[in-house]
């Protein structure tokens, strides 16, 4: 059986934090705002993830008022999604999600996202695509104000 999910996330643009993208460091003088690194790819694929097994979000999990999430390598946390999901008989199966902001261009860390992804969720990486698009610098994402990322993922029934 085939599950199917869909995750989203939004984070604001600040100087002074490190901008994570799909659990990559992306050199850029903005960071996103958030108690955990703010990974807003990540946190979409998660909640993709989560909703396919109607698990909830990741609030539930990693509430942002709990001090032992702060400042969380997101990365970290799709790995315990992921285990969460093989507790309950699933596994991830594909995933394709788009980053959406005006800056920095993310043509060049694509493929070091997708490896990552792949990485944290135990899939090959021809099972995760990662696109980014800006929005003509229309809107917060583009004035360079945030972040956005929507995720779509299936999920697979685990074999007895």
């Amino acid at each position: 059986m085939i599950r199917i999910g869909h995750g989203y996330d939004v984070h604001k643009m600040v100087p002074g934090r490190k901008l994570i993208l799909g659990g990559v460091e992306i050199p850029y003088s903005f960071g996103l705002l958030g108690h955990s690194d703010a990974d807003v790819l990540t946190h979409a694929i998660m909640d993709a993830l989560l909703g396919a097994c109607a698990l909830g979000d990741i609030g539930k999990y990693f509430p942002d008022n709990d001090p032992a999430w702060a400042n969380a390598y997101s990365i970290e946390l799709l790995k315990q999604v992921t285990a969460l999901l093989r507790d309950k008989g699933y596994a991830p199966y594909n995933i394709d999600c788009t980053v959406v902001c005006q800056n920095p261009k993310l043509a060049p860390h694509i493929d070091i996202i997708r490896e990552t992804l792949a990485g944290a969720m135990g899939l090959d990486i021809s099972f995760v695509s990662v696109k980014a698009t800006t929005e003509e610098k229309l809107g917060f994402t583009g004035s360079g104000q945030g972040a956005a990322a929507h995720a779509v993922c299936t999920v697979r029934e685990l074999s007895e």
